[in-house]
């Protein structure tokens, strides 16, 4: 039966499939009650571990908030050293790739640039919106600057991530600028640093001033722990900043969204990322030790972000260790469909506690098997 959306939908919306996000993959619309959806472990979405305690003053939330909230703005520009114009404030860092797509990109005549395995929302946004896709497929986790150089002139906008997701690890700076230049005046290098607070000595955001068209993505959604607050930042030229804002909605950022952030971006709240930053950084190293030591795991991708990605020695072992998880209610995320992350499995570092669990779980379910787990147990 057609339905009146499918009779007047855009032709290709019919048939799309939407960003499989880790809440749209397990929800409580599979009519789980709240103290179950609640006592599950989320270790599938990047998400800082723990629960945030914020207080709010209400006094004007009857009134529209300000566009871009100043007193927001002026924080993040002490936090990330730019100046105000350089700075727009996002409904996370995807309604900044949306908003670049969208100015910069015409339906059905211009393309954007990925490079895969990637976030899958670039690829997402720029279908919404009717816009071409070129893959350029990294090679060993690093950009393939050889084909990269034949789509000049070709795309719009090129999309780099670094740290990268799924991967963890991050772009060589050389890499990136040699993209930059090659490009030039043609296209927006949009470098999206989602997961830049877990390595800030490898931050772009100090070039803006010697490039014109380096677009950057930021968020406080990982190392500041606000994935639930959705808040994130576009960083480029005051230009760019100004063209953005002819696209973007007219109060994309709520009063106690700004009012919580401008807080997280205090010097108490700074100090509460940088120790969780340390935490993270230690048991992600301490996983990626106990990963390497498995005789299931064939790799263990380097990373520099909050998680961790890793290669079972065959697709029968990846399901065996994402069931046997997902049935104690551990949740990570399964990254096989990926191009070139075949049989990959990736996990969020959450608490210590979290990760115990999670090893236990594994372990537990291979002695039931009779197998041995370890290395060291052959």
């Amino acid at each position: 039966m057609t339905t009146i959306a499918d009779k007047l939908a855009r032709e290709e919306l019919i048939d799309m499939v939407p960003y499989q996000s880790a809440r749209r993959l397990f929800s409580m619309a599979d009519g789980e009650a709240d103290s179950k959806f609640k006592s599950k472990i989320w270790l599938n979405a990047n998400e800082a571990s723990g629960s945030g305690i914020y207080q709010l003053n209400s006094d004007c939330i009857n009134r529209y908030p300000d566009f871009q909230p100043e007193h927001l703005i002026n924080a993040y520009a002490n936090y990330s050293g730019l100046s105000n114009e350089k700075i727009l404030a996002t409904r996370g860092a995807d309604e900044g790739i949306e908003l670049i797509i969208r100015t910069f990109c015409k339906a059905y005549q211009d393309s954007i640039l990925i490079c895969p395995p990637t976030y899958g929302m670039y690829a997402i946004s720029a279908e919404n919106h009717g816009a071409g896709i070129i893959k350029v497929p990294l090679i060993n986790n690093q950009l393939d600057l050889n084909t990269l150089k034949t789509q000049v002139g070709k795309v719009k906008v090129v999309f780099l991530c670094s740290p990268g997701n799924p991967t963890g690890n991050l772009l060589t700076a050389e890499s990136i600028k040699s993209t930059l230049a090659m490009f030039g005046d043609n296209a927006i290098i949009v470098v999206d640093e989602a997961y830049i607070e877990f390595s800030t000595k490898n931050s772009t955001a100090s070039w803006l001033k010697d490039y014109p068209q380096l677009v950057v993505l930021r968020t406080l959604s990982k190392a500041f722990a606000l994935a639930g607050l959705r808040c994130g930042f576009t960083l480029a030229n005051s230009d760019i900043i100004t063209m953005l804002s002819k696209v973007i909605a007219p109060y994309p950022i709520s009063a106690p969204v700004a009012e919580i952030a401008s807080k997280a971006l205090a010097t108490a709240g700074l100090e509460q990322v940088s120790i969780r930053v340390q935490e993270t950084i230690i048991l992600r190293q301490q996983l990626s030790t106990w990963l390497t030591e498995q005789k299931w795991c064939k790799k263990v991708f380097s990373s520099d972000a909050n998680f961790v990605l890793f290669q079972t020695t065959n697709l029968t072992t990846k399901n065996f260790i994402f069931n046997s998880l997902e049935q104690q209610g551990i949740l990570i995320r399964d990254q096989s469909k990926q191009l070139q992350l075949a049989n990959c499995l990736r996990i969020s570092i959450g608490s210590e506690r979290e990760l115990s669990l999670l090893k236990q779980t594994i372990i537990n379910a291979y002695q039931s098997l009779n197998e041995p787990l370890s290395v060291e147990e052959k």
